[in-house]
C-alpha cells in the first residue's frame, strides 16, 4: 500500500497541485453541507455573465443569488454541482478575486472533517504559502 504523504514529499515542487485543483478535490471529498458553504463562498464575487458561462452554464441556476435577499444554496443544489464544475469556478475566482481562496482555508480549518483529508490539509498548506508573500508585501 502506498503512503500518500511520502509520495507528495518525494514529488518535485513543480508537481504540486495548483490551488484550484485542491479546492476541487476538497469539494469532491467534502460532506454536502460543506459543499454548499464552499459554493456560497466561491460564488460571492461572480457576476451574472460569468455565472452563465463558467462550466458551460452549470452555475446559471444561481442567478437568484445576486439579489440582496437570496437564500443559501440548498443541499440538493450543492449535490448537483460536480468537482469539475468547481474546478472551473475556482480557476475563475483565482484570477478575478484571489482573496476569496484565502477565505476557503479559514473556512475549512474550522471544520475538522475537512482538514482530516489529504486534500484539505494540502489546500491549507498551499494557502498558507500563498498568504506569506501577501503578508510580507504589507510590511
Amino acid at each position: 500500500m502506498s503512503d500518500p504523504f511520502n509520495e507528495a514529499r518525494d514529488q518535485p515542487a513543480a508537481a504540486v497541485q495548483p490551488i484550484p485543483e485542491l479546492v476541487s478535490r476538497v469539494y469532491h471529498e467534502a460532506p454536502v453541507r460543506l459543499r454548499a458553504k464552499l459554493l456560497e463562498l466561491l460564488l460571492r464575487p461572480v457576476g451574472p455573465l460569468a455565472l452563465v458561462v463558467i462550466a458551460a452554464g452549470a452555475f446559471g441556476r444561481f442567478l437568484y443569488r445576486l439579489q440582496g435577499n437570496a437564500l443559501p444554496i440548498s443541499l440538493e443544489e450543492a449535490a448537483r454541482i460536480t468537482s469539475d464544475h468547481v474546478l472551473e469556478l475556482a480557476r475563475y475566482v483565482e484570477q478575478s478575486s484571489p482573496s476569496v481562496l484565502l477565505q476557503i482555508g479559514s473556512m475549512i480549518s474550522h471544520r475538522p472533517i475537512s482538514v482530516a483529508t489529504l486534500s484539505g490539509s494540502a489546500l491549507i498548506m498551499a494557502l498558507s504559502v500563498l498568504k506569506r508573500p501577501e503578508a510580507a508585501a504589507r510590511r
